[in-house]
């Protein structure tokens, strides 16, 4: 039983990253009802800039998850500039042009952090240095407890923020209605843009915690993170935050018990009978709701 427990909280461990990645997935498409497919992307350099600041951090004596930091800062900024060069100017244009774009600023940073790192993996010193924590009887390791609980928190901070402040509610009125947004006076371009930065600092978190559980980087761990993080925005409802980090669970449990009772090999494969299956029972996802566009 124990050993049950166990898997089940590391696959919400592992969920936990997905959850992160996958509310700028969601983030994006409620407000701007497109995919950024680059989001992946910004994770893996979200992770280098941790890698390359982590020294900085053990000189000065300070913690090494600090490098959370400078990693938020860089993966916001690059948020904010990619949806003002790459999506802006195409946000009325036929989503085609919107998904060619995404593959392409995609396949943009991949190279760019090829020709910088090189393709070689670089392994990550230890981010959280602090025993297992014992709960009830189970040891549990502290970077699944921090994982965990700074998701929880990070969402339900993210939830009052939307539904509680003039500036969330802003956001919320334009991923609902443009046209009606504009109508009460709200910046639609810096909405988006400011939907655009959270999904990327969120991520940056999410980058944090990836690189603490597998401690190596390379300039391919932002594509399959990436695709999860897609899949549990789309099995929980896509554009639904809670939908999101529910859809992150579930993937990361399935994930963990199949590694743990079927076969490693096998991982990938119930990840993507999963959204197969809520594909054909429930197409909207589990929070979702069918809409009916009126023509």
């Amino acid at each position: 039983m124990k050993e049950f427990i166990l898997q089940v909280i590391n696959g919400l461990q592992v969920g936990s990253i997905y959850a992160l990645v996958s509310l700028g997935y969601t983030m994006v498409y409620g407000a701007a009802k497109l995919i950024n497919f680059a989001h992946g992307d910004i994770i893996m350099i979200g992770a280098y800039t941790s890698l390359m600041s982590i020294p900085f951090f053990v000189n000065s004596g300070l913690p090494v998850w600090l490098s959370v930091i400078p990693a938020i800062v860089v993966c916001t900024l690059i948020g904010l500039l990619t949806e003002r060069v790459a999506y802006r100017p195409l946000r009325n244009s036929p989503k085609i042009s919107n998904l060619i774009t995404a593959i392409g600023v995609s396949l943009l940073f991949q190279n760019v952090a090829l020709m910088k790192f090189g393709s070689a993996s670089r392994s990550v010193p230890k981010i959280f240095n602090a025993p297992p924590i014992e709960v009830f009887g189970l040891k549990l390791n502290y970077t699944m407890v921090i994982t965990i609980c700074t998701t929880v928190v990070l969402t339900i901070v993210l939830q009052l923020f939307m539904k509680n402040t003039k500036f969330g509610k802003g956001l919320i009125a334009t991923s609902q209605d443009y046209d009606a947004a504009k109508l009460v006076g709200i910046n639609v371009d810096n909405a988006i843009a400011s939907i655009f930065g959270i999904g990327s600092m969120l991520g940056a978190v999410g980058a944090l915690f990836y690189i603490a559980a597998y401690p190596q980087v390379n300039p391919y761990i932002g594509a399959m993170l990436g695709i999860k993080a897609f899949i549990a925005a789309v099995v929980g409802g896509i554009g639904i935050t809670h939908g999101a980090v529910v859809g992150g669970f579930i993937l990361g449990i399935v994930e963990a018990m199949t590694k743990a009772y079927i076969s490693t090999e096998l991982a990938d494969v119930f990840v993507f009978l999963i959204l197969i299956v809520v594909l054909l029972v429930k197409p909207a996802g589990i929070f979702g709701k069918n809409v009916k566009e009126k023509v």
